[in-house]
């Protein structure tokens, strides 16, 4: 069961990126490092609700 999620930038706050995740291997919320074009550089982006 995949689920679709937004990825926010915890810089800027700018939700940048959707992907999707598989519910039942990953239950918390995840979080990947990503290239964010407000900010410039490459920075840590979490899963929004």
């Amino acid at each position: 069961m995949r689920v679709l999620v937004v990825l926010e930038c915890t810089e800027c706050k700018n939700r940048n990126y959707t992907t999707t995740k598989n519910k039942s291997l990953h239950s918390g919320r995840v979080e990947y490092k990503k290239y964010c074009r407000t900010c410039n550089s490459h920075t840590a982006h979490k899963e929004t609700r």
